[in-house]
């Protein structure tokens, strides 16, 4: 997740060979792993209780436990250090007894291969659990390299994003969005590939892929969009001509261009000064966006009757990319984007979770709400709530908003609005 170009994304740790697992965080102090505490503690509890019970009922055989409970917390070699303490309490303890009291050699044995085996039990933990953190940071990295991290105010916008994944052990899935600035204005596209598993993440990374090129390039949004359509039926036909039982696989998506924001060499992060309070969308079959904040608290914007990416040949083959729509947005209005992760959210009595209602009570109580990192955070932690933490599908949430103006090359100071005439009404400041 991510939230103003970072934080909110939850991470996870890399492995490593040294305390590879972390001990799954079970028991720390200051930081740093202390569950050889448990196997210790019940090592001298043992020993405490077989030196104070009377010798019809010795319990020190029970040794053979520690090494057990040492091979589900700890570390190989800490096993083994324990699996050996537990044979030589044995020992001394029991030749402290009468020779009538002694438990012998065969619970002597008990102990012995108890600790082998709990040494070998430990060592296919280790490597499990070590595989299962490696296949955690691949699908980590994967995820980073399908949804990149946005830097702050990237392309003259303020962002938040939050992207939950249904699958938590892949923590990746078919939602995709992203903000390309470039020459002909900043470019937002957020979107929801039909499906799951692999395939739709190939998909989404196909589609963001020629998204970040063609909205740089292109001066047109609808030529950006009929980039988008071909790169959809493409990839279709790719994953055909490989007999991959992908099936007539669409993405729903929204493209939003803020005219003249953003700058002309992607990477340079100053903020241009846009065609004010104008955006132009082009809807895929997507959620409508919701602009947040503005005087009339939370209102839908048009989004067109465009079909998903990857139909538009299906019922129309000769049919362009849907139309352009110019909305106007008011000063202080924040565009919040969701998948349907999120408006179909069902609570225990199946009912849909209510976004726009939500929405505005909660900017009803605090206006600062409509903030990027707020809101988003307002409607994440809102669908959870909704649905107790299930997830059906992937989730996104997604909100932008025009950063203040700033001078050219002069980083945080705002233009006053008289101003905003003399750096220009297009393109990025000179």
């Amino acid at each position: 997740m991510e939230s103003g170009g970072h934080g909110l994304r939850d991470r996870f740790p890399r492995a490593r060979r040294r305390d590879v697992l972390q001990r799954h965080q079970l028991l720390q102090i200051r930081g740093r792993s202390v569950t050889w505490l448990v196997p210790l503690v019940m090592l001298v509890a043992i020993t405490y209780a077989d030196f104070h019970t009377t010798g019809e009922f010795r319990i020190v055989s029970w040794c053979v436990f520690v090494a057990a409970i040492a091979a589900a917390l700890c570390g190989v070699w800490t096993t083994a250090l324990f699996a050996v303490l537990a044979l030589l309490t044995y020992a001394t303890s029991d030749a402290a007894w009468p020779s009538e009291y002694r438990e012998g050699a065969a619970d002597f044995v008990l102990v012995l291969v108890g600790g082998v085996l709990s040494v070998l039990a430990a060592s296919v933990r280790v490597r499990a659990e070590r595989r299962m953190l490696h296949m955690m940071n691949i699908a980590e990295t994967t995820r980073r390299t399908v949804l990149r991290p946005l830097p702050p105010r990237w392309g003259g916008l303020d962002h938040a994003a939050v992207y939950l994944a249904a699958d938590a052990e892949a923590r990746v899935g078919g939602d995709f969005y992203d903000i390309q600035p470039g020459p002909h204005g900043t470019r937002v596209l957020l979107g929801d590939v039909q499906g799951k598993g692999l395939g739709a993440v190939e998909a989404a990374a196909a589609l963001l892929g020629t998204f970040r090129e063609a909205a740089y390039h292109e001066a047109d949004l609808a030529t950006v969009a009929g980039r988008l359509e071909t790169r959809m039926r493409r990839h279709r036909a790719h994953t055909a001509a490989l007999g991959w039982a992908d099936g007539d696989r669409f993405a729903t998506a929204v493209l939003i261009g803020f005219p003249g924001r953003g700058t002309g060499v992607e990477g340079e992060n100053e903020v241009a000064v846009g065609e004010p309070g104008v955006v132009e969308i082009v809807g895929f079959g997507h959620e409508p966006t919701l602009a947040v904040g503005g005087p009339q608290g939370v209102r839908a914007l048009p989004n067109g009757d465009g079909l998903p990416l990857g139909l538009g040949e299906l019922v129309a083959p000769d049919a362009g990319p849907p139309p352009v729509l110019r909305v106007a947005v008011a000063p202080g209005e924040t565009l919040l984007l969701v998948t349907d992760g999120v408006t179909e959210a069902r609570d225990g009595a199946g009912e849909f979770y209510p976004l726009a209602e939500e929405v505005a009570a909660g900017l009803a109580r605090d206006p600062r709400t409509a903030e990027p990192g707020r809101l988003v955070a307002f409607v994440r932690d809102g669908t959870l709530r909704h649905c107790r933490g299930r997830l059906a599908d992937d989730t996104t949430v997604f909100a932008v908003r025009p950063a203040t103006p700033v001078r050219p090359g002069v980083t945080g100071v705002p233009v006053p609005p008289g101003e905003l005439g003399a750096t220009g009404a297009t393109g990025a400041p000179g």
